[in-house]
């Protein structure tokens, strides 16, 4: 299996050991592919874009066909920090210099949709994912702050967004007790839930629906042409469209996106229960993401514990001592927990593009991709596969604006790109601790 992001770090047909996959009813296994078998429509993997994608095309009446590797959920969407945000993942103004005001408007609007559709799903499919409102950006110096407010004043004032609080030291402290934050805003149209359960559930809805779901059940060529030929293990699938849902997973599957998405690796712990010392953590039941260019990003759990993020890596291998990694961030944030025991620490891998922002891709005439959200895949994941799914039917022009979005190779192609962003992150890494 070689150098396989698949088998890495994971053992097949498992999910990590994170406090979501212990507190997730997990659905029985789907079978793996046997034989040959034709679809409509085969989409690759089934992560909140495969998913998506596949279930709103059943839902149209499509015969859809569902592969996935390892198990429903597995990778970046079951085990991410659980944030539904707003907006693209790059902050609007600098969309705005990046694609225009024209293109900026759209991809708004957009983003806008991305966060109605998590939530319609949740609601129409009765998924129960403790999906709550709010997450605030926190600064850690004044200038961060300042940033951050007039970004907030920006949306209002250019996209008439009313959603968010301005909150100064005290006010921010008064929600946010961390003595490392100097203010900050609140997003309450944006919020926060269990990723895992999320997908769950859409892995149900989507079986409910007629997706014919295919687990540890891994693509290992795609024959292009008028009518695909995905070729696994066990068997193969033609297909007349083809979804790549794969997101750091993909491996050399498909050379063109390959080239604008990195995966990395990114880490969670949770710690014990907090029972009442919760108030020194998080007064209000909201997510927190910081300015740092590594972000921290944290909230409660149901139970009470805090489920922290923060640190990355870019091997194909997670660290030895994951909790040893992410307690150096969350003590820098929460000082008085250095005594605090720690239940569950896991690693994911998720991808990302030169400019941060989402890589969709028409990568043959009947076949579409979309892959690299930089950890803000809650939203955008689920909102590309509704869009994938609208273009296979005809309706393109969300996906095409996305499409439109520009994204650069990595220099030096899939060979240099891992060393260069080493070099880059060390360096804002520094800028951080010094607060340049």
């Amino acid at each position: 299996m070689g150098l396989n992001l698949l088998y890495s770090n994971d053992k097949p047909g498992s999910y990590p050991n994170s406090w979501y996959a212990a507190t997730a009813p997990l659905l029985d296994p789907f079978p793996a592919l046997s034989g040959h078998t034709h679809a409509d429509v085969v989409v690759v993997g089934a992560g909140y874009t495969g998913l998506s994608a596949a279930l709103h095309l059943a839902e149209a009446g499509m015969d859809v066909v569902l592969l996935e590797a390892n198990r429903v959920g597995f990778g970046a969407s079951g085990r991410n920090g659980g944030q539904l945000g707003s907006g693209q993942r790059q902050p609007q103004d600098i969309v705005e210099k990046m694609s225009g005001q024209a293109e900026a408007d759209k991809l708004w609007r957009l983003a806008e949709e991305a966060k109605a559709v998590v939530k319609g799903l949740i609601q129409r499919h009765n998924i129960d994912c403790d999906l709550k409102p709010g997450v605030a950006w926190a600064g850690s110096s004044k200038s961060d702050v300042s940033h951050l407010h007039d970004y907030a004043k920006h949306l209002q004032d250019r996209y008439g967004y009313e959603h968010i609080d301005i909150l100064g030291r005290e006010a921010f402290h008064d929600l946010c007790p961390s003595p490392d934050y100097k203010g900050g805003i609140v997003d309450w149209d944006a919020g926060h839930l269990h990723p895992l359960n999320y997908a769950l559930g859409l892995a149900r809805a989507a079986r409910d629906a007629g997706v014919r779901i295919h687990e540890m059940t891994e693509v290992r060529e795609i024959e292009k042409g008028p009518r695909a030929r995905l070729r696994c293990p066990q068997g193969e699938v033609t297909a007349d469209h083809v979804i790549l849902a794969c997101n750091g997973y993909l491996g050399g599957l498909e050379p063109r996106v390959a080239t604008r998405v990195m995966p990395i690796n990114n880490f969670i712990v949770a710690t014990e229960p907090l029972g009442t010392e919760t108030a020194r953590i998080l007064t209000k039941d909201i997510a927190v993401a910081d300015s740092r260019f590594v972000v921290n990003y944290f909230r409660l759990s149901a139970d009470g514990r805090l489920l922290f993020g923060g640190g990355e890596n870019y091997g194909y291998r997670f660290p030895a001592s994951i909790e040893d990694l992410v307690r150096k961030p969350m003590l820098e944030i929460y000082p008085h927990l250095k005594d605090v025991r720690v239940d569950y620490a896991w690693g994911g891998t998720l991808a990302i593009t030169m400019k941060r922002m989402p890589y969709l891709a028409r990568v043959a005439p009947n076949m579409l991709s979309a892959s690299g959200y930089s950890g803000h895949g809650v939203g955008t994941a689920t909102h590309a596969g509704y869009l994938m799914a609208q273009a296979v039917r005809g309706e393109a022009t969300g996906f095409d604006t996305m499409a439109r979005i520009p994204n650069t190779p990595f220099p030096g192609g899939t060979a240099l790109r891992n060393p260069l962003l080493v070099l880059a992150m060390t360096w804002f890494g520094l800028r951080d601790r010094l607060g340049i």
